[in-house]
């Protein structure tokens, strides 16, 4: 007979009346909320068009991690979608009130939600959710990764800016149909290709490859998110005296390298074993290194 497991606590809420501006009522910018009961309401834009922004960060034993990268990125994606920039200041404290608020845990995932509010108000709705991780071990291992066309060149940015490449934006439909996909390929995730065939970035990761003693990832200007993960391994790689760089890289590439990896601010760094039927070679002690600098602990 097993012993059940404890069950989880309870995710923490906190709404952000405050997020963008003094809140209409005058009371608080922040407060917790029950998170057992409804609070959106289904006239709210991200509701009937996903029309919002967000960013989930990461708690290693209560600790946050990049909050200002994260909150950065946020009011980069806000202003691609000319939302009212959010006050990152009230943010941060919002933040720090929901991971008080929560039992203590090893990890926590933090997500902060930016909508443009309930349609004809334009007052833009805001709240945090902090909840439990999910259990990444079996990422953290290895997984096969399946490359995906995304059906967009590198050039995006330039050519087509309305298709909001490089915003962290909640329509998220497509990114959760191509991991559908790759489970039914065999794979656990996605690397997305460019129509130029570049590999771009993941549905929710950012790729970091290895070349000997140099490290890259995929410029900015490809149309892919600004990873707040591998900018934190990168600082850290050129402390530990190794060359690091954006630089557009084919799926060969890749396939041809010394490892790669997917990096999350909550999965942390996931290395990919397989790129479609190619296999990759892993360095589970590098791999645990990255860890330890995504979680703060480096």
């Amino acid at each position: 007979m097993t012993t059940p497991s404890p069950a989880a606590p309870a995710p923490v809420l906190v709404l952000v009346p405050g997020a963008t501006g003094a809140p209409t009522d005058g009371g608080a910018p922040f407060h917790l909320a029950d998170a057992t009961v409804p609070q959106l309401s289904i006239t709210d834009l991200v509701a009937t068009r996903g029309d919002g922004v967000f960013e989930t960060i990461g708690a290693f034993d209560g600790v946050p991690v990049n909050v200002g990268p994260h909150l950065a990125r946020l009011a980069r994606s806000a202003a691609q979608i000319e939302l009212p920039a959010p006050d990152q200041t009230v943010l941060a404290e919002a933040v720090d009130a929901a991971i008080t608020a929560h039992p203590p845990v090893a990890e926590l995932s933090v997500r902060v939600m930016l909508t443009r509010g309930i349609e004809g108000t334009g007052i833009p709705t805001c709240w945090i959710h902090a909840r439990v991780s999910d259990d990444w071990t079996p990422y953290r291992a290895g997984m096969r990764v399946a490359v995906l066309d995304r059906g967009l060149s590198t050039t995006v940015t330039e050519t087509s800016p309305w298709l909001l490449p490089g915003a962290k934006t909640l329509s998220y439909a497509v990114n959760m149909a191509a991991v559908r996909e790759a489970k039914r390929r065999g794979a656990a995730d996605v690397l997305f290709r460019a129509s130029d065939g570049y590999v771009l970035e993941g549905p929710t990761s950012t790729v970091l490859v290895r070349r000997g003693d140099e490290f890259l990832t995929t410029p900015v200007s490809a149309g892919v998110l600004p990873g707040t993960s591998v900018k934190s391994l990168f600082t850290w790689l050129e402390q530990e005296g190794m060359t690091v760089r954006d630089e557009l890289m084919t799926v060969a590439d890749v396939t041809g390298s010394d490892g790669a990896w997917l990096l999350s601010s909550t999965r942390l760094a996931a290395p990919i074993t397989h790129l479609d039927q190619v296999e990759l070679p892993v360095d589970p002690e590098l791999t645990a290194r990255f860890e330890a600098v995504l979680k703060g602990k480096a």
